[in-house]
């Protein structure tokens, strides 16, 4: 009898206490911390999602390293904690199985597959999440592998919103810079599908790869005259913020799109180019996470029309070396944290 209490508790800690890493506070890699936390019980409009795979999304990253602009330092901190993050369990995409539903939950039961966005409130980077029903959380194609689902909500859906608001016309010139990265990888095949010719810019030793996603055409932004060759272009997409205005705005002809979806605000010289050459100006927003834009994507890769782009894999244990790899700023699509194995 007393061997068989014990076999109850040591299930009832097994269950309540479960693995997440932890932002501890601010800082590099380190402050990511593996602990014991409360299993989450869902809201009556909630789905609790046993988590298989999270990714190490641009929100992860700047969110532990606090990485805002130097003037949104004071606001950033009183919204997002201030001196650690408020929302401690990172981890801003996933996949998993839903294994238990609120009591309205409508579009969901239990043992459906799923991925999604945990944004606003992360969790993702834990055994176990809960979300609301109505947030950007979709079923999984049997054909998609759960790391592959958790590395599509943000990258493609970005890629997909600013290739859309740039009302990309079959035969249209689009450059992408940071071509190589998450939303590059993708915005190269979503530019592609919509029957754009593309350039793709990042470093030699990702060309293949970039070609190999639909670039007709792909230059080395290493080459400090790389900009040279490249003119005419309807779309200049700047998936990664390194690139000066002044040099993009000689790619483009007049009358172009300017996207940057990491810089909200217009400087004096983009400006300018809008008065002179009406130029197009898409900046960096909160947009709209529908559902649908969601389901669209998830149908074009489950076609194998899109494919997802994963440079590592990483298991949750190995979260600081993952973030590590990340920051390095040489990552080719999408480096996945895999979180539950059964």
């Amino acid at each position: 009898m007393h061997g068989n209490g014990n076999q109850v508790r040591n299930y009832y800690i097994r269950i309540k206490f479960l693995k997440a890493a932890i932002c501890t506070k601010y800082g590099p890699p380190e402050v990511l911390q593996i602990k014991e936390v409360d299993k989450p019980a869902p809201l009556d409009n909630e789905v609790l999602i046993k988590v298989k795979a999270s990714n190490v999304a641009d929100a992860d990253y700047r969110v532990r390293g606090f990485r805002v602009p130097t003037a949104m330092w004071l606001p950033a901190r009183i919204m997002m904690g201030l001196t650690k993050p408020k929302r401690s369990i990172l981890g801003a995409e996933f996949s998993g199985v839903i294994s238990e539903v609120g009591n309205n939950v409508s579009r969901f039961k239990k043992g459906d597959s799923v991925l999604g966005v945990s944004l606003p409130t992360f969790g993702a980077y834990g055994e176990y999440l809960c979300v609301q029903e109505d947030s950007p959380l979709v079923k999984k194609p049997i054909e998609i592998p759960w790391n592959e689902a958790a590395a599509i909500p943000i990258g493609a859906k970005t890629a997909n919103y600013y290739l859309d608001k740039a009302k990309i016309q079959p035969g249209q010139k689009v450059l992408i810079y940071g071509a190589s990265g998450s939303v590059g990888t993708y915005a190269i095949q979503i530019a592609r599908n919509k029957g754009a010719r593309v350039t793709g810019v990042c470093s030699k030793k990702n060309f293949e790869l970039i070609k190999a996603l639909g670039a007709e055409k792909v230059v080395d932004y290493n080459d400090e005259n790389w900009h040279k060759g490249v003119k005419d272009y309807d779309v200049f997409f700047q998936a990664v913020d390194k690139c000066p205005f002044a040099i993009a705005e000689t790619t483009l002809k007049n009358e172009a799109t300017y996207i940057n979806i990491s810089n909200p605000m217009p400087s004096i010289v983009m400006l300018f180019g809008k008065l002179k050459k009406n130029y197009t100006l898409i900046l960096a927003k909160d947009f709209p996470q529908s559902i649908d834009d969601l389901k669209y994507l998830i149908d074009l890769i489950a076609k194998e029309e899109i494919k997802v782009v994963i440079d590592s894999v990483f298991d949750l244990n190995n979260i600081i070396q993952a973030h590590h790899y990340v920051d390095r700023g040489h990552k080719r699509g999408n480096v996945v944290i895999t979180i539950s194995e059964t």
